[in-house]
């Protein structure tokens, strides 16, 4: 049965000959690398941030004109092609969120001021939302999608070295570990995520772009395999409701749905986990003799003050009432270590359900990202018994690289212990995946906490905190019902 009904669970659904999973951003920055000097007629690029100061190849030592810089990549391939049309639509971001990134959006123009490269900022969002969405699309044949953006603290590679010199930044400060996690596809599905791209140019800049001419080519890196062929992709959004048109909330639906599918695991790894409604969701399956086990992989602790008053203190009640539905012992919830003991950042949104549907893209597991901030995920789902292996290998592989261990040795744990919960507990003997706990609160913690501040579900709740937990447990309330019907 599937879970892909465009116009409920996703926007649409297009063939992608191939589908490739990019796990860190080393990967990511490398195809991207490669995918840019194969492109023929367009660079299309969506993003919540961009840092054209940021290195494809860091070495650990930071120049003033490092040729490996995207900005400098994206100007010299501009001016050689004069054909090649390169668009970049990035979140005209509010001043304290470009304090927090150390680089305001709006210097970038500088970089690209007198070029042939068109740099937006957008702004068309209702107040308080974000433009979330990360995308990249080359000559409408090859498209990546998911929690990476573009910025000078983003690369790492699957070690997450305690001290790794490469994670270097412009003011030379290293930035800490940071787990990414982004999808590569072709065909058609490249094709959908380009008109995706347009819809937003012609919302911010009232300027429509037609689809480029087909220059033939194949953008794809020559040294990344497909981990999937001849694969039905599915493209999610979150669009909150702005300027008479309706909210948007396929990804909302998609995981609701995911999670009532889901027969024996449900993987999920993501910044943030915050929404009362996936918990009751979770808790109600938890509650079943034969329900799923779940498994959440998060950050430890947000590197934001910000987030660390709002999401990190709602994560804790969430996570508390999931180990309270836990009758079975199904339900873990770890966040990852260095070797030496040190914080990884987990920016990734990956959701693994079974071995038969997989979702990566830019949605964290908070309110906001299911109705308040724009959004754009990509799903697959597998039925046939070669794409499920390597569905489970992609999720044993995430898995593996927080211990320490491969992947391999995690679907030998698998079988040996019957779970992968279970294989987690056998193989995570240095601690490298330490419990989340419920860390202590003040009144105003409580008070952030129990009326989700920072939060909001869609625009009618963004300033009214009274309404926004009686809609978010309410709703709660009712799923539970009808799963109890």
């Amino acid at each position: 049965m599937t879970v892909f009904f465009p116009g409920e669970t996703c926007w649409r659904t297009a063939r992608a000959d191939r589908v490739a999973f990019l796990i860190d951003t080393e990967a990511y920055f490398t195809a991207v690398f490669e995918a840019l000097h194969k492109a023929r007629r367009s660079i299309l690029l969506l993003g919540w941030g961009f840092d054209p100061r940021t290195r494809m190849f860091p070495d650990g030592y930071d120049g003033p004109a490092d040729p490996d810089e995207v900005g400098r990549i994206l100007l010299k391939l501009a001016a050689e092609r004069p054909e090649l049309d390169v668009r970049l639509l990035i979140w005209k971001s509010a001043l304290p969120i470009s304090a927090s990134q150390e680089f305001f959006p709006h210097k970038a123009r500088r970089w690209f001021r007198g070029s042939h490269v068109k740099f937006r900022l957008d702004d068309q969002v209702p107040f308080g939302a974000c433009h979330h969405q990360k995308v990249l699309v080359i000559d409408d044949r090859l498209a990546f999608c998911g929690g990476g953006d573009i910025s000078v603290d983003r690369w790492d590679t699957p070690g997450h070295l305690e001290e790794d010199p490469r994670r270097i930044m412009p003011d030379q400060a290293y930035h800490p570990p940071r787990h990414e996690v982004m999808t590569m596809v072709d065909g058609e599905a490249a094709r959908a995520l380009g008109d995706l791209f347009r819809d937003r140019w012609r919302a911010a800049e009232k300027d429509p772009i037609e689809p480029p001419p087909d220059a033939g080519g194949d953008p794809w890196p020559d040294h990344v395999p497909p981990h999937l062929i001849g694969a039905e992709v599915a493209i999610a959004r979150t669009l909150p409701a702005w300027r008479k048109k309706p909210m948007v909330g396929e990804i909302r639906s998609l995981t609701l749905t995911c999670i009532a599918e889901a027969k024996k695991t449900i993987y999920l790894e993501n910044q943030y986990f915050t929404s009362p409604l996936v918990t009751e969701a979770l808790a109600a399956r938890l509650a079943e003799p034969d329900g799923p086990e779940v498994v959440l992989v998060t950050t430890g602790r947000s590197p934001s003050w910000f987030d660390q008053l709002t999401m990190d203190q709602a994560r804790g009640s969430m996570v508390w009432r999931l180990r309270a539905a836990d009758v079975f012992g199904r339900f873990r919830a770890f966040y990852p270590r260095t070797s030496a003991g040190s914080n990884i950042i987990v920016h990734s949104k990956v959701s693994v359900f079974d071995d038969r549907i997989v979702r990566v893209g830019s949605a964290n597991l908070n309110n906001r990202s299911f109705g308040f901030d724009t959004e754009c995920e990509i799903g697959v789902e597998c039925d046939e018994p070669t794409a499920r292996l390597n569905v489970s290998a992609f999720r044993d592989r995430l898995v593996g690289h927080f211990l320490g261990v491969t992947g391999d040795a995690v679907s030998k744990a698998r079988a040996e212990q019957g779970s992968l919960a279970a294989a987690i507990d056998a193989l995570n003997r240095d601690g490298r995946l330490a419990p989340v706990d419920r860390a202590p609160r003040s009144r105003l913690g409580e008070f952030i906490s129990t009326y989700h501040v920072g939060d909001p579900a869609d625009v009618s709740d963004s300033w009214r905190l009274g309404r926004r937990r009686e809609r978010l447990f309410r709703q709660a309330r009712e799923l539970a019902e009808r799963k109890l019907d």
